[in-house]
């Protein structure tokens, strides 16, 4: 699994790629400020290639780099049945915690 190549920012503070006979079928990245806030983000698996534990490889990577460099916050955004994945890697829904995760879109006709 490796990480984006040197010299390749695109914000990302730790990113893993995944590939089969050369063609890349899985990812994952970390961004955030490099000191307290970090954000998982852009978990994906290619859909011919999902059912076969890459997402776990993806976020046990991840989840490795964190906890060897990263004393800080991590959040994500979980989508659906996602979460179940994320919390057996120590992640918990942030409603527990009297917070909630929100978004806002910006754009034409966005407001």
């Amino acid at each position: 699994m490796p990480i984006w190549p040197a010299g390749v920012d695109c914000g990302t503070w730790y990113g893993v790629v995944l590939r089969y006979e050369g063609e890349p079928i899985g990812m994952g990245r970390i961004i955030g400020d490099g000191g307290t806030a970090f954000q998982v983000v852009d978990i994906c698996v290619h859909p011919a290639h999902q059912g076969r534990g890459l997402g776990k490889r993806i976020m046990a990577a991840l989840a490795e780099e964190l906890e060897r460099r990263a004393p800080a916050y991590v959040s994500l955004i979980a989508d659906g049945p996602a979460c179940f994945l994320y919390e057996k890697f120590g992640f918990a829904a942030t409603t527990t915690l009297d917070s909630i995760g929100m978004y806002r879109l910006v754009g034409a006709g966005t407001g």
